[in-house]
């Protein structure tokens, strides 16, 4: 990046800082390098990462998303960007867990944090925007994958044709601002409130896709999809709804396996994307079963 200046030296250079830092990685990103700095007795989280047009990622797009939700209240303030830099404020807390998001009291505390994002964040963004639409970017990654010879060539077809009919199945939506990639590790909690981070994907969609994508990454059980539907909607699913909604979250799990899949291909980053690939295809698989046996024909 930069030549030959790496991803530390690089954030170790940036003008905002008072005074010499000594940049911390931080463990656990797979999309970006991570860096903590800690700076004239406040701490920083650097984010480091170009586009990637390949995931549909652009680094105005995650800037602009980021300063809508720390003005909407949702997220830590943006201190400084620069292309392929973004500067948070250091949130203090717990980064949540897939049992985490599951704890009843806590995943009644992301339905207000939810309808923050999609309802409030749109009266603070600024500039041109994405969209996030997630069958789209389905097919484009089997173009990609196509196009790599990737070991997963053979079953591409099956799945974009599946997607297809999954796409049918969702029907008509409303459009909200989405965050796009909930997973927990992207929910801090500090014992206060739930903050939201890391918007690369955010942009306009169904708010579908962000109750769907939650649950699946967070492994709800049934009962608790129901209840999360109902606290979101104001009512209890009916047979429509819940059809739509199970189309969608089969939808986020596909789409998370082939983010996977292409990951494999590109990224530089020390993940075992193989195995995360085989988790979460066995995840789409168990739900699509679920989705044809409960809702097909409905």
């Amino acid at each position: 990046m930069n030549g030959l200046v790496s991803a530390e030296e690089r954030v170790a250079r940036l003008p905002l800082w008072k005074g010499p830092v000594k940049p911390e990685q931080l463990t656990g990103g797979i999309t970006n390098k991570n860096f903590t700095v800690d700076d004239a007795g406040e701490r920083f989280v650097v984010r480091v990462g170009d586009d990637l047009p390949v995931h549909q990622i652009l680094r105005f797009n995650e800037t602009a998303a980021s300063r809508a939700a720390f003005a909407a209240g949702v997220s830590p303030e943006v201190v400084y960007s620069e292309p392929g830099i973004l500067v948070i404020r250091y949130i203090d807390g717990k980064t949540l867990a897939a049992a985490d998001v599951r704890d009843p009291g806590r995943l009644a505390r992301m339905v207000p944090l939810l309808k923050r994002v999609h309802r409030e964040m749109p009266r603070y963004l600024r500039g041109p925007l994405l969209a996030f639409w997630v069958f789209h970017v389905i097919r484009d990654y089997a173009h990609t994958l196509t196009e790599a010879g990737s070991r997963y060539a053979s079953r591409l077809p099956e799945l974009v044709d599946v997607a297809e009919n999954l796409e049918l199945a969702v029907g008509p939506v409303d459009f909200v601002f989405g965050h796009n990639d909930l997973l927990p590790s992207n929910l801090i909690d500090d014992g206060k409130r739930i903050w939201l981070i890391d918007w690369d994907y955010a942009g306009f969609n169904t708010p579908l896709f962000d109750l769907a994508n939650l649950a699946s990454n967070a492994e709800l059980d049934r009962a608790q999809e129901e209840w999360l539907l109902t606290a979101y909607f104001g009512r209890a699913p009916d047979k429509q709804l819940l059809s739509s909604y199970g189309a969608m979250k089969c939808a986020s799990l596909l789409r998370e396996s082939m983010w996977s899949m292409v990951s494999e291909l590109i990224s530089k980053i020390d993940f075992d994307y193989a195995a995360y690939t085989a988790d979460y295809l066995d995840r789409f698989a168990r739900a699509h079963v679920a989705f044809n046996r409960d809702h097909r024909g409905a």
